[in-house]
Parts: C-alpha cells; structure tokens; sequence
C-alpha cells in the first residue's frame, strides 16, 4: 500500500517549454528502466526516433551530414518515467532536445561523437507513449504508442543548400541586368527578394567558418562567429574588383555587436554581408548616384543592430574623384507609403574622406553606400537664392518680352529698320519661350507622367537652341547694318532667317530625339546641404545625356559667342573711328544693349567650371544677369526710345542712328 501511495505522489519527470515557435516538434513519454543515453545521428531524407532501454536514438536530415558520426549525450540517472520533446528551429538550425528538466543541444558537440554506432543500443526496443508531432502551420497529431517513428522532412523545414542560394542570386542578378531604373512599386518588389534571399542565407548549409556566393552584380557572404568564444571584433575584406570605379570595400565590426546580440541556446551567430554593384533597387526621389554604384548590406542574423557603443567601420576603395565631388556615407531607408521607395539617410554616419578611400563609421547596421554630391561650394542657402533669383527673373523677363514685342511691332515704320524690329522680336519670342519652359520644367518632372517630362525636356533644349540661334542671328544682322558697304538688299531675307532661327533648332531636337527617344526625361543636379549632412537634388526635364548637352548647347554657344564677339569687337571700333563728342552715354548704352542682344553675359557659364568664392560669384552675376534678359532688352530699348525723343530737333548721323533700335528720329531700331 506505501508502495502504491508513493507511486501515485510521484510526479511525472516535467519538460520544459520553448519560447520559439519551432518548425518541428515530436513530444512523447519514455519509461527510463536503466542508465541510458541520447544518440543523434544524421540521415539524408526521413525523420525518425526510436526508443530502447539503453538510448533514445533520434536521426533527421537538418544538421550538416557528418559521415560515421553519432553524438551521444548521457541522460538523467534518475529512473522514471520522462516527458521529452525533441524541437527543429529552422531559422538557426537548432535541433534541442527537452527532456524532463534537461536541455541538450543535438549534433553541435564535436567532444561526444563518436565513430562507429553500438549494435547494442538496438536492441530491447521499448514503446513511446503519449505522442504527439507538428509541422509549422499544421495542427498537432496525436499517435498511438510506437518504439519507432518515422516522418519525411518537407522542403519547409529543410535546411537551404548552397545551389539554392546560387540560384536565388542568379534570379536577382538577371532582373537587376534587364532593369537598371525602375520604380518604386518594383524596386519595393526587388527588395523583398533581397529580402527572401537574407533568410535563405541565415539558414543555409555552410562548408566552412565563411563562405561567399554568387558573383556579377550580385554576392553574399556568410560570417559565422562561435558563442564558446569571447566576443571579438570581426574584419572582412572583399575580392578586388579591378577596372570598377570602387575596386572593393573590409568591414570591421566592433566585439560589442556579439555581445549585445547574445541569446540563449544559440550555437551561433551568422553575420550576412551582400555586395550589390547596381543602384537600382536603392533609387531614392532625388535620384541620388552612388559612388560606383555599390550598395553593401551588413546584417546580423535575427537581430536588430541599433545605437552601438563601438561603430561599424565599413572602408570604400575607389579612384581619385573630381575636386568638385563631395562624398557621404549613408543608409537606406525604408519608406512604406506607395509614392516612394525609400531614400537615403546619413543620420548616425559619420564620413571621413581619403584620396583613393572613404571611411564610413556608422552605429547601426542596414544597408549603407556613399553619394557622389556636386558643387560642394554652394551651400543649401545660397541654392535657395539662386532658386528664387531664377524663378522671380525668368517670369519677369517673360512679362517684359512679351511687352516688348507689341511695343517693337507697333512703333515700327521705316522699311530699312522693319528689319531690325522682326529680329529683336524674334529673339524675344525665343526668350520667353525659354523663360515659360524653364517655369514648368521642374512641375513637369514632379508629375508622374514621363511622357510629359520628355516632351517638357524636348521643348526646353528647343528654346535654348532657338535663343542661341537668334541671338546668332542679331550679330549677323549688325554685320550688315556696321561692316556691310552698300547693306544690299536680300529677297525673302526674314523668311530665310526664320528658318535658320527655328529651323535649324527644331531639326536638331527631332534628331535627337529619334535616335533615343530617353535622350530627354528628368535629370537631377545634386546639391550637398550642410546642415544635417544630406544630399538633396533639383530635377527639371531636360537632356539626360551630358555628351549631348556639351556638344550641343556648349558647342553652339561657343561658336555664336565667337563670331558675336567679333562683331561686337567691330561696333566698338566703328564707335572710336567716328570719335564724336556727346555721343558717350549714347554709345555706352547702345553697346551694353547690344552685348545683352548677342547673348555676350551667357559667357560666365564658362566660370561655373571653376572653384572657390569666385564661382559663387559668376553664378550669382550669371543667373541675375540671364535671368532678366527679357527684362534687360525691355529697359534698354525704353532707354534708347528716350534718348531719341531728347535729340529728335538734331539731325543724328547714319551711323548713330543704326545703333538705335528702331527708326532715326524717334524710334529706335
């Protein structure tokens, strides 16, 4: 009867429980009659779990294989009845095994193999009672009592092999290859399997302590860092990548990033580092260029790096960069709203600049890269009044142009100056078409639709060629009225100057734009803003090409400029030969009429090349300068208008008289 009390009191041996959500579970009831021991052993398709008086044996394929290896463990001594449960946690290819109040790691101690298995612990088979088994996202089954189980492990809960990594990485790359620029609905899409491929690689089979994959656009390496160890910091250098503007990048990361990211029962840390060499699932709004188009993700496995005492120190190697190039490490940030991807951030990044290598400390770990920002001399303020210059002039030089046209076309009389007049008028239609277009251009970009973009760039550059054109045109025009001998007369001149004047401007773009169609779309200038350390960018419709931009638009320019300055040179000359006295104030405005009609302020574009405050200032002059040519023109003809009205009872010479803007005595020409 005491034996019968004592038997009832007893308690069952408990089990503890897990605080993971396990991909596999096999829980069951094993009467323990003698010393006896857990055996694991690796088998390359089934699960199974077998019972017997001297070991519980249990073989599954989730470990890596280690031929002729068992591992053995000893069980408690304690005789009884045991509750057991044996758990698969995928994520860190942890195989436990609970039994009543012990834990034990399976197929990670190297100290309890052994090499060749003991026919002895096959015999004496005892049953399991009270089974029960769960697959992740199945319900749990009961089964009746057995001594051996069998289970087939499904692709789920199967480790991920090297071929699956290889092939996720050769998917990504021919999508990165086929689409360089994509949107943000798609490089969302490209990121999440980037995603998929991070969780294939913290779960992936290694064959060594580290192992890279993949290659091309695309690599991933796999860092594993023991937990026996003390923590210490961990280096990384890439592969040399010779003929690319970054010839690679080493990692270094501090100690105190494993001992933040220490957990229980986790045999291992896994640091995944990914090496992308496309931007173009990291294009933020500002379309922001990367240096080298290198993108490196730093990830530790099931943790969340944040705020580190110690920061990462991740190095660039790249080639000698313009003096005018200003680097910045920084992070992508994810953006949930559907009208952005996502954008670039510095904010815990700190960037210190080399000749040939930037180093980039950050405290936290994420996806980082460093961005190309241009003109670092021109701060966030002195853009915002270069803005607001441009915009106030170019509306108030459309405003004025547009005057000045009804003005010239209705107080035009003489024949020998309808001439003059129809080409003034021209210029300015040309003008305030490039003022109206330049007005638009960044609305145009901030739309969604790209066809408008296109065709608000295409319009654009045919304004600045048909201002360059006619501005071409006046100094032609002044050849004839200064070095022409007799200014003999040409049928249908105006005719064939219109031609030239929008002709030839429309032509080229038609050109352009057949032979690629995105020649012309949004194009971003990068401007580095200092307070905060970020990198913001304006974005017009305009070219996208800058072969095209400098041939085209320098190249004519500089041959109008050339060939006005020369007959500008000419009307000076014509000036000091005559060398009549009270005339000065007349020829001074007549000649600073005639510079802004030959387009000869457009020259401080050259200046912008330089660097220094004199840049800052030739911009400035530049922008206030061309921003109000209209304008310009508008109050320079007004001027000469009056200086006629005051000499119109003395008879001018026919010199004089060709420099006014409109007829000899009152209108100038």
């Amino acid at each position: 009867m005491k034996v019968l009390l004592l038997l009832l009191l007893s308690p069952l041996q408990g089990v503890g429980a897990s605080t993971r959500q396990e991909d596999f579970r096999f829980c069951g009831e094993r009467n323990q009659t003698e010393n006896s021991s857990v055996i694991y052993k690796h088998s390359p398709a089934n699960i199974s779990i077998e019972n017997t008086a001297q070991a519980l044996i249990i073989k599954s394929p989730f470990l890596p294989s280690r031929r002729n290896s068992y591992h053995q463990s000893s069980l408690p001594p304690t005789l009884g009845r045991y509750r057991f449960c044996i758990y698969w946690f995928k994520h860190n290819r942890t195989l436990r095994l609970a039994y009543g109040k012990q834990s034990f790691l399976l197929g990670w101690d190297p100290d309890s193999s052994i090499t060749r298995e003991r026919d002895s612990w096959k015999t004496g088979r005892t049953k399991i009672f009270n089974v029960s088994y769960v697959f992740k996202g199945q319900k749990n089954t009961s089964l009746d009592s057995a001594s051996e189980y069998f289970f087939p492990a499904s692709l789920e809960i199967m480790p991920v092999g090297e071929q699956d990594i290889e092939g996720q990485l050769a998917a990504l790359d021919r999508l990165l290859a086929q689409a360089p620029a994509l949107g943000a609905t798609a490089q969302r899409s490209l990121r999440h399997e980037l995603g998929a491929l991070e969780r294939m690689l913290a779960q992936v089979e290694l064959k060594g302590q580290n192992q890279t994959f993949g290659k091309a656009a695309l690599r991933a390496t796999v860092l594993r860092v023991s937990t026996t160890q003390a923590p210490q910091h961990l280096a990384f250098a890439s592969p040399r990548e010779e003929g690319r503007e970054v010839q690679g990048f080493t990692v270094d990361l501090p100690s105190s990033l494993f001992v933040t990211a220490k957990e229980e029962e986790v045999v291992e840390h896994r640091v995944l580092l990914v090496d992308v060499n496309s931007q173009a699932m990291f294009q933020d709004e500002n379309s922001s260029h990367v240096l080298g188009d290198k993108v490196v993700g730093i990830s530790l496995v099931d943790t969340v790096v944040a705020n580190l005492s110690d920061p990462v120190v991740l190095t660039f190697y790249h080639n000698q960069l313009p003096r005018n190039v200003t680097l910045l490490c920084v992070f992508w940030q994810e953006d949930s709203t559907a009208a952005s991807s996502g954008n670039w951030d510095s904010y815990g990044c700190t960037t210190v600049e080399g000749d040939r290598q930037t180093y980039c400390r950050c405290n936290h770990l994420t996806y980082f890269a460093v961005l190309m920002v241009s003109s670092p001399e021109i701060t966030y303020i002195h853009r915002d009044y270069l803005s607001i210059i441009t915009y106030i002039g170019c509306l108030i030089s459309a405003l004025a142009s547009i005057c000045t046209i009804f003005f010239l076309y209705f107080r035009s009389k003489q024949r020998d100056q309808i001439m003059s007049m129809h080409i003034h008028m021209n210029l300015l239609g040309a003008i305030f078409l490039l003022d109206f277009t330049f007005l638009i251009s960044e609305h145009l970009a901030a739309s969604s639709s790209n066809a408008a973009c296109i065709a608000g760039g295409l319009f654009l550059h045919f304004s600045l060629l048909s201002c360059l054109t006619w501005m071409g045109i006046e100094g032609y025009n002044l050849y004839r009225l200064v070095i022409e001998v007799f200014n003999a007369y040409h049928d249908h001149l105006l005719l064939k100057l219109c031609l030239v004047g929008w002709g030839l401007p429309f032509c080229c773009v038609m050109l352009i734009f057949l032979s690629n169609w995105t020649n012309y779309g949004p194009f971003s200038i990068p401007v580095y803003e200092s307070i905060g350390g970020k990198s913001t960018s304006a974005t017009i419709c305009w070219i996208t090409s800058p072969l095209i931009h400098n041939v085209i638009n320098l190249g004519l320019f500089s041959l109008v400029f050339l060939f006005n300055s020369v007959m500008l040179g000419a009307m000076v000359r014509e000036i000091l030969r005559q060398n009549k006295k009270g005339h000065k104030l007349k020829h001074v405005l007549a000649l600073c009429g005639l510079s802004i009609l030959l387009g000869i302020p457009w020259a401080l574009v050259f200046f912008s090349f330089t660097s220094g405050s004199f840049r800052l200032v030739s911009l400035y002059i530049f922008t206030i300068i061309n921003s109000l040519q209209g304008f310009l023109i508008f109050l320079w003809y007004w001027t000469m208008v009056l200086q006629a009205k005051k000499s119109s009872n003395s008879q001018s010479s026919s010199d004089s008289m060709k420099l006014q803007p409109n007829s000899s005595h009152s209108h100038p020409g």
